[in-house]
């Protein structure tokens, strides 16, 4: 569910009230059901899912229906967030961690269990609340998906319509960026990506890297970090049999991916990838974490506290974000299996 006070209820509720979706995989909420309910009021939508207490020995059979919502709440306000302003607080941090938390473990369960997951869709969460929380040492959903599955690399992609990019570094401070930027950061980012893209079904995927610098650089007289980082990335990038070119100018490359003359985009930091993807894709952009053991995608969007509860919110984004994890799922299984 995410944050519970934002609009993680809202496009959950909207986007699964879709018979059709809802027919395609079983379904488990993890979250506070009250919020579900308000956000289906809002909205006229009947409820229909089945809940059930986060705890108890039924979630098991539980799982029987197509959607689930494990609750937090053993009575509808018991927790009190009814009371609580729509906005960074300690106790929707508290819950939007536990949520993913526990999500994350479903998946990590061994094949057979009838409590595993074969993929995670995360509504979105506040950072400053994970950090009143006690969890600032993660900066979002990503680092706590590297973390627990002990991932060697990761890199965060967003697909959209009419773009695939994925980010060499992500949540940190832009006067940061030096610090841990460095040939092997730009290469697995265009070796995760081009993966990502075979299993999206693009056979020989055409990558085009971003400088990290204005006209990338403009031979050395903007910033060398062209030549002395993303070059040789890119040339190791050659060197495994990726079509990857660059580096191009960030503010110019997005115009000619959105032509479709490439597949994917790996940009340098957080800003330069997700304007160009929010522009022309906003609420049908969505979020995979790359060089993980199990799906996990999440929409694009933050909490939207100022018109969370207000029935303002598009699902889009949320509803785009089910369908790719179940084509990912799909697409692990056939190659598992040795299908084309």
């Amino acid at each position: 569910m995410g944050d519970p006070l934002g609009i993680g209820p809202e496009v959950i509720a909207k986007a699964l009230a879709d018979p059709s979706l809802r027919r395609r995989a079983r379904y488990r909420v993890y979250g506070v059901e009250s919020a579900l309910s308000r956000a289906a009021l809002n909205a006229g939508i009947d409820p229909y899912w089945w809940r059930v207490d986060h705890a108890s020995p039924l979630v098991e059979s539980a799982s029987a229906h197509d959607v689930v919502v494990l609750d937090w709440e053993r009575s509808p306000g018991e927790l009190g967030l009814e009371r609580l302003s729509r906005s960074p607080s300690r106790l929707a941090g508290e819950l939007s961690f536990v949520f993913c938390d526990s999500a994350i473990t479903s998946v990590k369960r061994m094949p057979g269990d009838p409590l595993r997951a074969d993929a995670v869709v995360t509504g979105p969460i506040c950072k400053r609340s994970w950090s009143m929380a006690g969890f600032g040492r993660f900066p979002g959903h990503t680092e706590l998906f590297a973390t627990r599955f002990a991932a060697r690399r990761g890199a965060m992609m967003f697909v959209s319509p009419r773009l695939h990019v994925v980010l060499a570094t992500a949540h940190l401070p832009l006067m940061e960026i030096r610090d841990i930027f460095t040939i092997g950061t730009v290469f697995d980012a265009i070796d995760l990506g081009n993966d990502a893209m075979k299993r999206l079904g693009v056979s020989r995927p055409k990558v085009a890297v971003c400088g990290l610098n204005p006209h990338a650089g403009e031979g050395g007289l903007l910033g060398d970090e062209e030549t002395r980082i993303i070059e040789p990335a890119i040339k190791a990038a050659n060197d495994v049999g990726i079509d990857a070119r660059g580096p191009f100018p960030g503010d110019t490359v997005f115009i000619s991916a959105a032509r479709g003359e490439w597949d994917l985009v790996v940009a340098m930091y957080h800003d330069q990838g997700l304007i160009p993807v929010k522009l022309l894709d906003r609420d049908r952009a969505v979020n995979v974490t790359l060089g993980l053991p199990a799906v996990r995608t999440s929409p694009d969007h933050g909490t939207a506290f100022d018109i969370a509860g207000k029935n303002r919110a598009d699902a889009g984004s949320m509803r785009s974000a089910i369908e790719l994890s179940l084509r990912l799922v799909a697409g692990a299984a056939k190659a598992e299996s040795g299908e084309s």
